[in-house]
């Protein structure tokens, strides 16, 4: 889906719902979403992306590429990017994915 629905804690009653977009066009597939300092981080479903979404507007203001994280050895057998969770003693992030031989620990960092 595109959407991310926000929930009153008390009633869990929808409170809003907010639509992804990159570059202006609905993302679809948003899955495994992890929210740290006041952002959402998502992996898109059947790619190696993670993306930072604004929750305000739904606005997705990073991209990750994930893609280099197995060597063609390893994709071998290895199933989709499923897996972002937040370490935060460490300030980091734990990814994997289905069938994927390695549990990685990274910090996303803006390219150069």
């Amino acid at each position: 889906s595109d959407r991310l629905s926000f929930r009153d804690p008390e009633t869990f009653q929808v409170s809003r719902v907010v639509r992804v977009r990159l570059d202006g066009a609905p993302l679809d597939q948003i899955n495994e979403l992890e929210c740290v300092d006041g952002v959402i981080w998502a992996n898109v479903w059947q790619t190696d992306e993670i993306v930072r979404i604004d929750p305000a507007s739904g606005q997705v203001t990073a991209v990750v590429d994930a893609s280099g994280l197995l060597t063609p050895e390893e994709r071998w057998g290895a199933d989709v990017l499923n897996g972002v969770a937040w370490i935060p003693e460490r300030e980091r992030f734990a990814i994997t994915g289905k069938h994927w031989p390695h549990l990685f620990e990274v910090r996303f960092v803006p390219a150069d």
